[in-house]
């Protein structure tokens, strides 16, 4: 370009040549530059230095078409401001402790030395394809609460059976019959013979069918109990506990098998549903035991057997003798569930009596009274071991039960030298 040609450039930008627009605006390209400037920094936040103009407030442009109608107001300033920077974090918390554990129940002993055989099971008796119904547990825990008494109830499997793998010979049934005050509650316990092949099925057989010989004339025993006829209930549970072991020596026939063979200690209770009423009853045959727990001792109310003089003289009630009242004026029902032809006469021929005599007792419980029902397996080691009277007494003298699993820990005490099957049958009385 020659010197000429570059001369309009000259006056275009000289300094001295003033400009044609109107400056009142102060809209020079200085100014533009400097308000460019200013709104850039805003955004950045940082002002350029040495102006000391604060940063213009940052307003929300509107919401584009493709933008939600909910969506944060803020996301959208997101890459125009700094991210703050995280709160610091607040110190855990320390953690709770833990619940302390409830303490369960063990498998103890009594005495300074363990018993001989295990504490838990070991051996299962022997089963037989067709015959599994003859099959019982190890162990049977039950328990109800039913007017002012609360009821416990176990049996279980000796230490000697568990190790050599026999069955329970000790057999328990709990029934209720009826229903509201006029129920009855029946817990029988047999045990059967321990050198009878089929001592558990005899005492199975034997709480069965006094369970419904109990049953049927459950209305009436309530009844007795109730109006406290002693009298009443003596000669009608006699009756039903003699027909249950006739049938125990017609299965021993049927079985091939002499009636020893087949044949169990029977002892049950009887209790009312009614709160109003506190007579416990106790009946059955042979050995066993029935214990009282009265102000933290214990008292063995086992009923005395007769003497063997005592069993003969006149005949006994239910044994040809007619009805009729006692002293006390109660009425005598010893035909109770027995059925026959109409007109037949009352006499009917006599039952044989079983080895043992018939044991009987009717008692009115305290409140605070605690009343056990003890297999021979189990008052045996009551009566030979002080201390395990003295632990059960300790155990049981709370008012308030112990729970199921408890019982059955309570009646695990094992003692040296007693390995047969356990069974008992508690009363707590409120």
């Amino acid at each position: 370009m020659t010197q000429q040609g570059d001369h309009w450039w000259d006056k275009l930008y000289d300094d001295a040549v003033p400009d044609t627009a109107p400056t009142a605006t102060g809209d020079t390209l200085d100014d533009r530059f400097d308000s460019a400037s200013r709104a850039t920094t805003s955004t950045t936040g940082s002002p350029p230095a040495g102006d000391p103009t604060p940063p213009p407030a940052v307003t929300r442009p509107p919401r584009a078409p493709w933008e939600p109608p909910d969506a944060d107001p803020d996301a959208t300033l997101a890459v125009d401001r700094p991210t703050p920077e995280p709160a610091p974090a607040a110190a855990p918390e320390a953690p709770e402790p833990p619940a302390p554990p409830l303490p369960r129940p063990r498998t103890a002993h009594i005495g300074n030395r363990p018993p001989t055989y295990e504490a838990e099971p070991t051996a299962l008796p022997l089963a037989r394809p067709g015959e599994l119904g003859e099959l019982v547990a190890d162990t049977v825990l039950d328990g109800a609460r039913y007017g002012s008494y609360t009821l416990r109830a176990a049996s279980q499997r000796g230490d000697s059976a568990r190790y050599r793998g026999e069955p329970r010979r000790d057999a328990l049934l709990t029934a209720r019959f009826g229903h509201e005050e006029a129920a009855l509650v029946l817990v029988a316990v047999a045990s059967g013979a321990r050198s009878a092949e089929g001592g558990h099925l005899a005492a199975a057989d034997a709480c069965r069918w006094i369970a419904e010989a109990v049953g049927r004339s459950h209305t009436r025993l309530s009844e007795d109990i109730r109006s406290g006829r002693r009298g009443d209930l003596k000669s009608g549970l006699h009756r039903l506990t003699d027909r249950t072991y006739g049938k125990l020596r017609a299965r021993a026939a049927e079985l091939g098998v002499e009636p020893e063979e087949y044949t169990a200690t029977l002892r049950c209770l009887l209790l009312s549903a009614d709160p109003d009423c506190r007579t416990r009853v106790f009946f059955g045959i042979g050995a066993g035991g029935l214990f009282r727990l009265r102000d933290g001792a214990w008292q063995d109310i086992e009923p005395l057997l007769p003497e063997p003089a005592a069993l003969s003289g006149a005949p006994v009630v239910g044994f040809g003798s007619p009805p009729s009242e006692t002293a006390d004026g109660d009425r005598r029902t010893m035909r109770l569930s027995v059925t026959g032809p109409p007109g037949a006469p009352f006499v009917e021929d006599p039952l044989p009596p079983p080895a043992e005599p018939f044991r009987f007792r009717a008692s009115v419980a305290r409140p605070g009274d605690t009343l056990l029902l003890a297999s021979n397996g189990l008052a045996e080691p009551i009566r030979g071991e002080p201390a395990l009277a003295k632990e059960l007494a300790q155990r049981w003298a709370s008012p308030e039960p112990p729970g199921l699993a408890a019982y059955l820990a309570d009646t695990q005490l094992r003692v040296k030298g007693y390995a047969d099957d356990r069974t008992g049958v508690a009363v707590w009385e409120a």
